[in-house]
């Protein structure tokens, strides 16, 4: 089971624009996630969901409030410093496969090494136990024009786990997928989030895959409407 929570947020806003034409996104939100959690987050378009997953992302920060990771407050880093909690400790997969084209498998997956600046042998090795983890080892040299739909989504989740996040963060990872491919891709996180240990953190409109998460967390008007635990999927 998941240990005491290592992500908060408190009375989290966040405003776009100023003046008379000043959008809140956020109105207070208060959320909690427990390590070795699968967390599902769901909600109508514009209830703040995709805005609080940019910020747990550190691809955004709160106008106020306090979110803290691993008892880090997060609000009063700066850009350089929230890049490298991003590049350490998070992993993200996005409906849209964002694969490079021309490059394999491998290449993709070995992305995030490049920017850390991992030597050639070690990039290798990692990329290629990563693909192994998501059942592609034997595809390491396929250009994702050569992959299906699934096998392209299974690339970028090998890309996002290849360097052991602690959180892999999911937006509608199922999104462009049929319904048997979309059960693998779900089934794929459950394994991760189970045996790896990885904490997930996945926005859905489904409820048939939100079934898979451990904790479902629902949004309305900027605010968490709702905490539910689920009868989880096996």
């Amino acid at each position: 089971m998941p240990n005491a929570p290592f992500i908060s947020l408190r009375g989290v806003t966040k405003t776009f624009g100023a003046g008379p034409t000043a959008f809140q996104a956020l109105k207070g939100v208060d959320m909690d996630v427990a390590q070795g959690d699968f967390v599902a987050v769901m909600g109508p378009s514009g209830s703040g969901k995709s805005t609080t997953m940019n910020i747990l992302g550190c691809l955004d920060v709160p106008t106020s409030g306090h979110f803290t990771f691993h008892g880090v407050h997060v609000e009063r880093l700066d850009r350089d410093q929230r890049a490298l909690l991003r590049r350490k400790y998070l992993g993200f997969v996005f409906q849209g496969f964002n694969l490079l084209a021309r490059t394999t498998a491998l290449e993709n997956v070995e992305l995030p090494l490049i920017y850390r600046g991992e030597d050639r042998a070690t990039r290798h090795e990692a990329g290629m136990a990563a693909l192994d983890k998501v059942g592609l080892k034997d595809w390491w040299d396929h250009t994702p024009a050569e992959l299906s739909g699934g096998q392209q989504q299974r690339v970028a989740i090998a890309r996002a786990i290849v360097t052991s996040p602690d959180v892999l963060l999911a937006d509608e990872p199922t999104g462009n997928l049929d319904t048997a491919t979309s059960m693998e891709i779900m089934a794929l996180l459950t394994d991760l989030n189970r045996n790896q240990g990885i904490t997930i953190l996945m926005v859905t409109h489904e409820e048939e895959m939100a079934a898979f998460a451990r904790t479902v967390i629902h949004f309305r008007d900027g605010l968490v409407e709702r905490n539910e635990l689920n009868g989880v999927k096996h």
